[in-house]
């Protein structure tokens, strides 16, 4: 866990490697992904624009390494350099175009053309094709059973474009994966912009 929903945005994250996953949780307990960021992006970044608070959980889905920065120091950056702050306006709404759109994916796709965008989209942000991933989180995020997930992970793994073994996906075929995907991930895969901040620690 990185930040709670409604914990106030103190620490400015800047992945180098690994995933976070923003999910919204329902009053059941329930969690419904919204966007995640890897290597591209950077978690909490609208906290250097004042005092704000996470709409969402956050949580490190697959571990890796950060650099981080107290919100306030990268506030007194911000105020100083034009630049950086349109950066994060570009940034912030790339995140809610792509909520948007996954918001439509889970609406209208199925369950086995979003399992392949997802992990095709993710392995974008980790750079590796090589997933830490278990069965109940990816039945979170696709919002389907986890019986479901593990029977379209072996009838991707049958026409042998993963491996899919205990918490691990290795993706094998990355163009007959991405003939399988629905167009969401390539409306993503076009419309997200990496994110590149040059910030002194």
């Amino acid at each position: 866990m990185i930040f709670e929903a409604g914990a106030p945005l103190d620490v400015i994250y800047f992945p180098q490697s690994g995933l976070i996953s923003l999910l919204v949780v329902t009053k059941n307990g329930s969690n419904v992904e919204t966007s995640t960021v890897g290597r591209e992006g950077a978690l909490g970044l609208h906290g250097a624009l004042g005092k704000r608070r996470s709409y969402t959980r956050a949580i490190a889905q697959i571990s890796g390494s950060f650099f981080s920065i107290r919100a306030s120091r990268f506030e007194q950056i911000v105020n100083e350099d034009s630049a950086v702050r349109d950066l994060i306006s570009r940034y912030t709404e790339i995140l809610w175009a792509e909520a948007q759109q996954i918001a439509a994916c889970n609406a209208v796709h199925d369950a086995a053309s979003r399992l392949c965008r997802w992990l095709l989209q993710n392995a974008d942000r980790i750079d590796s094709d090589n997933l830490p991933l278990t069965q109940e989180f990816l039945a979170q995020v696709l919002g389907v059973r986890r019986t479901t997930v593990s029977l379209l992970a072996q009838e991707l793994q049958k026409h042998d474009l993963i491996k899919y073994g205990r918490g691990r996906i290795v993706i094998l075929d990355r163009e007959g994966l991405q003939a399988c995907a629905c167009e969401c991930y390539h409306v993503l895969q076009h419309d997200t912009l990496p994110l590149a901040i040059g910030v002194t620690l």
